[in-house]
């Protein structure tokens, strides 16, 4: 590796440490309802808000009322996109009259954009009008990230408070989320990626005539908006087919910097603001750490898989489908980064990498999206695996477990196994009937393990709200259409209703003192138990996949071997 590549590596980590804290408390800050700079602009527009909505700020709900609230909010947001998407040819701001979208691909992209997944079977910049990348997408790329902080900020009242019927107002947590918080950045975000060139305006397609003399057509619109907050809310959703590959997206190194920057941030900030908002800052840092230890495992043992040699081609490593322009090494960390978090998006090709490369990003999607995760999502998911390891470890030394002071009792524990396996049966069910059914291997166009892999990828991508693709599929049928679209639904609810079935659970109880026998969760006795207990539930359900897909792949490459 360069020594440039070193640098830069260097300056990424550098700056998103050097952000956390900083942004942490600010988030803290925000979510306690305590002053910010911001205050004085944003309060008389969030009162107005709740009176134009008839919303009362102070009233908080039990957890049932919060999921209803959670679930018919995403109803709506489901309906509205799903009609808007089959009736775009009717509606303003459509220079090129691009047509409706069929029903099934408007089903599909509209659970993927109300779910954070942002799984695009269609390319937008030939499919889609201004208004539905605006009116449509964008909107809910905000409302998808912020629906996913407010239950996270559920479940911390959840763990923190005592003998509680209420765990917040699910409304004041989503306006405050996207006035407080994603708006701002993505104002900031959206301004730097224009001085870079990104794309924002309203002009129709230009034709232009290239060197050669032929004509090519060069899509225009509003990009830089949607490409800001695709990435701080990990939505990952591309304005364009090839994504952030795409140089109309992605078109200086500072450009990719900055929107590899944005993909972690929020996602690592969070993690600094469970510490303060609960005030368990270690357990918060330990939480961190192993995040970051698997994020970063998994970035070098990619790079070092790009390097070994390609027996069947005659070459150490590959660089077709890489990103050339801001190097190949920019293509490695992003898609490391990308599906340690939910974002999805790509600056490469996925179904480029070395196996082990792909491997190890497909391995991260199938933990679950929990080495840092979605915007909220992330981080419930790992609590999740951390309640786990509590309730695992009590059992060995015959004491009932506890965390945050708490009893972890029968219904704790049912939600967090119905919260960490379902969407695991999801990807397993559907990959398992897509590798037989002749409907499905239709859309294949790879065989042999590499194909198994694309397949697993596509469900894995789905089921945990990732969204990106390994490329190979042609996800745009009804059979995925529909089933992945399903699949989505299951991985987002599936896991947000049991966490707050947990919150409230929790929020009812009376803190218990800590005594000699409760076990410490900031300690490195700790780190190593929920670190085996990550793996072995998250990694090694799937391990049979894997060994036939990427890992069977790896030696099949070493050796020259085709298929």
């Amino acid at each position: 590796m360069a020594i440039a590549s070193y640098a830069e590596l260097i300056a990424y980590f550098a700056l998103l440490l050097g952000l956390t804290p900083v942004l942490g408390i600010y988030l803290a800050r925000v979510f306690l309802e305590q002053p910010v700079f911001l205050s004085r602009l944003v309060n008389p527009l969030e009162r107005i808000i709740y009176r134009l909505s008839f919303i009362d700020p102070k009233e908080e709900m039990p957890w049932k009322k919060y999921a209803m609230s959670l679930v018919i909010f995403s109803l709506g947001g489901f309906i509205s996109l799903f009609l808007l998407l089959i009736g775009q040819s009717l509606l303003p701001l459509n220079p090129q009259a691009f047509n409706n979208l069929s029903w099934a691909l408007a089903f599909n992209t509209a659970i993927s954009f109300v779910t954070n997944t942002n799984w695009q079977a269609y390319s937008g910049e030939s499919t889609l009008s201004y208004f539905s990348q605006m009116v449509g997408l964008s909107v809910q790329n905000f409302l998808s990230a912020a629906a996913g902080m407010a239950v996270m900020l559920a479940f911390f009242r959840g763990l923190t408070r005592s003998k509680s019927k209420v765990i917040g107002n699910f409304w004041v947590d989503l306006v405050r989320s996207i006035l407080y918080v994603l708006l701002p950045l993505s104002l900031i975000l959206a301004l730097l990626l224009v001085s870079q060139g990104v794309m924002q305006n309203w002009s129709p397609y230009i034709t232009a005539t290239t060197l050669e003399g032929d004509t090519q057509t060069i899509p225009m619109g509003p990009a830089a908006s949607q490409i800001a907050i695709k990435q701080l809310g990990t939505n990952g959703g591309g304005y364009f087919g090839s994504n952030s590959a795409h140089t109309l997206e992605n078109p200086t190194g500072l450009a990719n910097f900055l929107q590899a920057l944005a993909i972690l941030l929020l996602p690592s900030a969070l993690v600094y603001c469970f510490g303060l908002m609960t005030g368990a800052r270690q357990h918060a840092l330990l939480i961190y750490l192993l995040m970051l230890g698997l994020m970063l495992s998994s970035l070098t043992i990619s790079w070092w898989s790009e390097t070994l040699p390609n027996q069947s081609l005659g070459i150490i490593g590959s660089l077709e489908g890489k990103e050339l322009r801001i190097g190949s090494n920019n293509s490695i960390l992003w898609a490391i980064i990308t599906t340690a978090t939910s974002n999805g998006s790509v600056n490469a090709m996925l179904d480029s990498l070395s196996p082990l490369a792909g491997g190890l990003a497909l391995v991260q999607i199938l933990l679950g999206e929990v080495v840092f995760g979605g915007v909220g999502s992330g981080l419930y998911g790992m609590i999740l695996f951390v309640m786990l390891t509590v309730f695992l470890a009590g059992l060995m030394v015959g004491r009932t477990p506890e965390y945050f002071g708490k009893k972890i009792e029968v219904i704790e524990i049912q939600m967090v196994l119905v919260g960490l396996i379902l969407p695991s049966m999801v990807v397993l069910i559907g990959a398992g009937c897509s590798v037989v059914w002749p409907i499905a291997l239709k859309s294949l166009n790879n065989s042999g393990p590499h194909g198994l892999t694309e397949m697993l990828y596509a469900w894995g991508s789905a089921a945990n709200n990732n969204g990106s693709a390994f490329g190979g599929l042609n996800a745009n049928t009804d059979y995925f259409n529909i089933g992945l679209g399903i699949a989505m639904l299951i991985g987002r609810f599936g896991v947000m209703i049991p966490v707050l079935a947990i919150a409230g659970s929790l929020a009812s109880k009376a803190s218990v003192p800590p005594s000699s026998a409760t076990l410490a969760t900031d300690t490195p006795v700790f780190f190593v138990l929920l670190l085996f207990v990550i793996i072995i539930i998250g990694a090694l359900t799937f391990f049979p996949c894997l060994v036939l897909g990427p890992i069977v792949e790896h030696f099949l490459m070493l050796s020259g071997r085709q298929f």
